[in-house]
C-alpha cells in the first residue's frame, strides 16, 4: 500500500480549495498540511501553495489538473 501524499496548504486559500477538489474527485489518498502552522514551511511554501508531495519528496505545485495530476501519479516509483 502506497503512503498517502502531503497536502501543503492552507486555510482561506482559494487555489487550495480547488485543487483539493481535483484530488477528491481523482480519489487520491493525502493528509493536508497547513502550512501556517510551521514557519519552515511557511519559508518554503507560501507563494507555491498548494503543492502535492510524496514520500519520495517529489512534488507537484499548482497550477495542476486531473490530467496533470494522474501523469504524475502514474510517475510515482
Amino acid at each position: 500500500m502506497t503512503e498517502p501524499l502531503l497536502f501543503y496548504t492552507t486555510a482561506g486559500c482559494h487555489l487550495c480549495e480547488h485543487a483539493e477538489s481535483i484530488l477528491v474527485n481523482a480519489g487520491v489518498r493525502f493528509s493536508s498540511v497547513d502550512i501556517e502552522e510551521d514557519l519552515e514551511l511557511i519559508e518554503r511554501y507560501g507563494i507555491r501553495i498548494p503543492v502535492l508531495a510524496d514520500a519520495a519528496g517529489r512534488e507537484l505545485g499548482w497550477p495542476f489538473d486531473g490530467s496533470m495530476l494522474m501523469d504524475w501519479l502514474n510517475k510515482r516509483p
